[in-house]
This record gives structure tokens, C-alpha cells and sequence, in this order.
């Protein structure tokens, strides 16, 4: 790592790895590290993702292979699962062996900055001024941009056009949650269940209510506002009215849509990870964006990886590791990822723009990527997790009915107070 590296960051390192450590940790990744190889061209450069399900001889794996080739180099790739690469960044931050280009969960990336592993945008030579500003803002820290989107996912809703067409509702005029709430009541009507969406005490949950919580108005630093309120309100509403099932509760994102496959439900909220299977149901299938409380669309989570570059003892590397990462966010190579990775949508206009005309009817994802927002954003760094438990911990609360939304909502907020002050 770069000699004028602090004790005080390397304790920060230590620090943040004693917080994401829970459980038992692997080894750190061994071998042929960043270091082994000499700036400029040749060499091997190395590259961690989290993607072990791409296998050597996988689609995915050829063409980081290539990449390396377009550089002048070889390309070591080690892959592990989210959790496991994010503890293993920061230990390999702090001994010194971090590799030359991470895919990181975008989430994630803050809390890697923060501990001053990773180089910014501007110190590598990476140009993002074509990225949507939406999307580069979840790997923003202190007005510094520390790597790209790769693509980017986000959550819209699914809905079963028979069901939908047998309540006598029309998709196209959702357009708020008093429009959706009417659609709802129509479907139950008819016998059919109308929403599920996944409100588990985890990350997912937050996920998929912040939606609902930025479509109201809220913002993640007054938890307990009005607006806060009236949006946790608007899911114990549906819950106690029979709109939506008590199972939310326990719903993880693959649990809401085994439901919604049962084609019992009206709408089911889930991503873009999904458009496969949908295409793939027993029934029709379309998508409409999350509607805001007063209208239009509402801001949905961006998820999706960032490729960073960790801090090199050997400034020099870093021409080739931009050459590697350009590489990966072309217009061509975006749409790439997007056909990869269930589509991913591409973070820039060019690549969505070319992205649509191979697959026009991806158009209500990109418009939702359009309006979609980073979880860190707004400087919020490395404190959001601290505040997303508390709101996911508020979201069962209310929805189990042991406190009121505006109860719940409250004792978030002193909770996210204490953990950030």
C-alpha cells in the first residue's frame, strides 16, 4: 500500500473490519497479489468480484480475461461472495496486499473509502462525467467519487395483467398510493390478493421500503418526520385491510416472488433481477414504476456494483488499471453487463440508449434506474447502516402491530441519533 498511509488509517481499516466481521472469517486471499507485478505493461494485475457463481470457463470470466488482454496484461480474478469480499478488501487493506480493481457492492463502497484504502476517480485517471449523477453518488464520500457503476438494479413493481384485467384496473393509471390503494381494494374484491413485497428484519427490508419512504417526502436523516410516518403507515393500512399478507413480515425478496409466481397476487414489488422469470411465468406479466405519495414515480434503491481501485504503492499501475476499467464502462461494455447480469442497467445515456435498442421493452427499468438513488448518498457514508437498521427494525415493529408507526418511527430515530453521534 502507499507509504504515506496514517497509523490512524490502518487502525481505521482495523476498526471497520472488526464491525463487518461477525462469524468466522476466511483467510485472506493469498498468492499472487497487486504487488508481484511491475507498473506499465505485462505483468498481472489482479481483480476481485463478487460473483463465485462465474466459474473460469464462464462467459463472464472470458471477458475480464479480455480486458487484461486489451491492457497489455494478464488478469488474475479471485471471486467471493458479497459479505466474505468486503471483509477481505479491508484485511487486505490493512496488510498491505489489496488487489488492482475490486467490484464492490455499491453500499460497501463508503465504508472502504472511509478507512482510505481506495483511490478516488481522480487520482486513478478515470473519467465517470458521463455517468447518471443519480448512480455515481452511491460511491460519492466527502465530495470525492471513489469508482464507477458497472450497472446498476433497482425495484419496480411486477403486476399480473389477469388479475389486473378480471378487477378492471389499468396499470397505466397508477400513479400514486391512492391510485395503487383503490387498485388493491378492487382486486381483493374480485378474490385475489393484491401486493407483496418483502418487509423482513434485514437490509432487504429497508430495501424495499425506502421506496415508500423517499415516494412520501422522507429523508433518511429525520426517520420519524410526518412523511416518514404517513409512508409506514400506507403498509400497516394495507396489512390491516387484507391488501397485502401478514407473511410480508418474513418475506425475503425470493420469498415475494415465489408468491407473486403463484399468480394469486395483483403486484408484486421486486427488481430487475427478476425480468427472466417473469417473462417465464404462467401468466402475462408487465411492470409499472413505484408510485410516489402524490404522483409520479418514486425513488427506489440503487443496487449494483462499482468497480474501485484500491490504493498502489506503485502509482504506475494505475494507467493500466484505468485501461482495464475502461474496458468494463464503454457503452458496449455496459450493455454486455447488462445481458450478464440479468440486466443490469447501464449507469450512462449511451449505454442505456443502446441498451434499449436491442431490448426495447427494458424502458420501464431504465427510467426507474433514472430515478433511482444511492442508499449512502447524501454524504451519508458509512452511517447508513446505522440508520437502516433502526428503520427496519421500525418497519417490523409497526407492521406486527407492538408499536404504532409514529411510536416505531420515533424510537428509530434516537436510535440512529445515538449510533451516528
Amino acid at each position: 500500500m502507499n507509504g504515506s498511509w496514517t497509523r490512524g488509517r490502518r487502525t481505521a481499516i482495523a476498526l471497520a473490519v472488526a464491525t463487518l466481521a461477525t462469524g468466522g472469517l476466511a483467510a485472506c486471499g493469498g498468492g499472487d497479489d497487486g504487488s508481484s507485478a511491475a507498473g506499465g505493461s505485462g505483468g498481472t494485475y489482479t481483480w476481485w468480484d463478487p460473483y463465485p457463481q462465474h466459474a473460469a470457463d464462464s462467459d463472464w470470466a472470458q471477458r475480464v480475461e479480455r480486458c487484461g488482454e486489451q491492457a497489455g496484461v494478464k488478469i488474475k480474478r479471485t471471486a467471493y461472495d458479497t459479505t466474505q469480499l468486503t471483509n477481505q478488501a479491508l484485511l487486505a487493506g490493512q496488510q498491505g496486499e489489496a488487489p488492482d480493481v475490486i467490484l464492490l457492492d455499491n453500499p460497501a463502497v463508503s465504508t472502504l473509502a472511509e478507512s482510505g484504502m481506495l483511490a478516488t476517480t481522480e487520482q486513478f485517471g478515470l473519467d465517470t462525467s458521463d455517468v447518471d449523477p443519480n448512480l455515481l453518488a452511491a460511491g460519492d464520500l466527502d465530495d470525492e467519487s471513489y469508482g464507477i457503476p458497472i450497472g446498476a438494479n433497482t425495484l419496480a413493481l411486477y403486476y399480473n395483467k389477469a388479475v389486473l384485467d378480471a378487477a378492471g384496473v389499468d396499470p397505466a393509471g397508477i400513479t400514486s398510493w391512492a391510485t395503487l390503494t383503490d387498485a388493491l381494494e378492487k382486486i381483493k374484491a374480485e378474490g385475489n390478493q393484491g401486493i407483496t413485497f418483502s418487509a423482513i428484519g434485514t437490509e432487504e427490508g429497508s430495501f424495499q421500503y425506502l421506496p415508500w419512504f423517499w415516494g412520501s417526502g422522507a429523508e433518511l436523516t429525520d426517520l420519524d418526520s410526518p412523511e416518514a410516518v404517513a409512508s409506514l403507515e400506507l403498509w400497516k393500512g394495507w396489512l390491516d385491510d387484507g391488501l397485502a399478507p401478514n407473511s410480508v413480515i418474513n418475506n425475503s425478496q425470493n420469498t415475494v416472488w415465489e408468491q407473486f409466481l403463484t399468480g394469486d397476487f395483483g403486484f408484486a414489488e421486486n427488481g430487475t433481477w427478476q425480468v427472466n422469470s417473469a417473462a417465464d411465468a404462467d401468466f402475462e406479466t408487465g411492470i409499472i414504476q413505484i408510485p410516489a405519495e402524490a404522483g409520479g414515480a418514486a425513488p427506489a434503491p440503487t443496487g449494483g456494483e462499482f468497480a474501485v481501485v484500491p490504493v498502489q504503492q506503485d502509482t504506475q499501475r494505475y494507467d493500466t488499471t484505468t485501461k482495464i476499467v475502461e474496458c468494463m464502462t464503454t457503452a458496449e461494455g455496459f450493455v454486455e453487463t447488462a445481458n450478464t447480469f440479468a440486466y443490469y442497467i447501464p449507469p450512462t445515456e449511451a449505454g442505456q440508449k443502446e441498451l434499449l435498442a436491442e431490448k426495447p421493452d427494458l424502458e420501464v427499468w431504465v427510467d426507474a434506474v433514472r430515478e433511482a438513488r444511492g442508499r449512502t448518498s447524501d454524504n451519508l457514508g458509512t452511517d447508513y447502516p446505522k440508520i437502516s437498521e433502526p428503520l427496519w427494525t421500525a418497519v417490523q415493529q409497526a407492521l406486527s402491530g407492538s408499536a404504532s408507526p409514529q411510536e416505531a418511527l420515533q424510537t428509530a430515530q434516537k436510535a440512529a441519533d445515538q449510533a451516528t453521534g
